[in-house]
């Protein structure tokens, strides 16, 4: 299993992305990192909650994409847009 499969980890990216004022498209998470994560009470009730339907679910108010890669756990990123 990947070291990068911890929610600490996910939540990091998160900050670091929001702090150099990034705007996040995606959360994309491999399937089995997905599966990892919502064993975690805190990601599972957010998730869960967040939307009926599992491909419309959010974590953090940003998407979540289950990609095919088993344990990928990264941000798709765009700049945001000054003026």
């Amino acid at each position: 299993m990947s070291e990068n499969i911890s929610l600490d980890y996910l939540n990091g990216l998160i900050r670091t992305a929001e702090k150099k004022d990034k705007k996040i498209d995606k959360i994309l998470l491999g399937y089995k990192a997905y599966y990892f994560f919502m064993s975690d009470s805190e990601f599972h009730k957010e998730v869960t909650s967040s939307a009926l339907s599992p491909s419309k679910r959010k974590y953090k108010d940003h998407k979540i994409k289950v990609t095919q890669d088993d344990y990928q756990v990264e941000l798709k990123l765009h700049e945001k847009w000054s003026g």
